[in-house]
């Protein structure tokens, strides 16, 4: 699967935002997901497995528990389609770190 259908779901999304913090047990995952967006347990499951299978989460078994992690591995190819575009944005940036700069330069003098 493709990063972008990874990422193209929301629940996939939020499931790695949570992990970002750190390592988190399925149970713990699982029950974030179902208060926020009302889906059962099987189906934050799967949603699980499709992050596991393509690569974006490692997990391990500690006891009866699955503890899952962020595998930032993936991350990189949706960084290398991001960075053609990087150029479109940064020269934005420049520009507008330039205007605050002027606007900053204008109320000094004017006070």
């Amino acid at each position: 699967m493709h990063a972008f259908d990874v990422l193209g779901d929301p629940v996939r999304r939020r499931i790695l935002e949570l992990l970002v913090a750190g390592e988190q047990t399925s149970g713990a995952i699982s029950a974030a997901i179902q208060d926020e967006f009302g889906i059962s347990q099987p189906a934050v499951s799967q949603h699980l497995r499709v992050l596991r299978e393509s690569g974006f989460t490692t997990v391990r078994a500690e006891g009866a528990r699955r503890l899952y992690a962020v595998d930032a591995g993936p991350l990189a190819e949706v960084d290398a389609w991001l960075d053609r575009f990087r150029g479109f944005w940064n020269q934005r940036l420049d520009a507008l770190g330039t205007e605050l700069s002027r606007g900053k330069r204008e109320r000094r003098k004017e006070t």
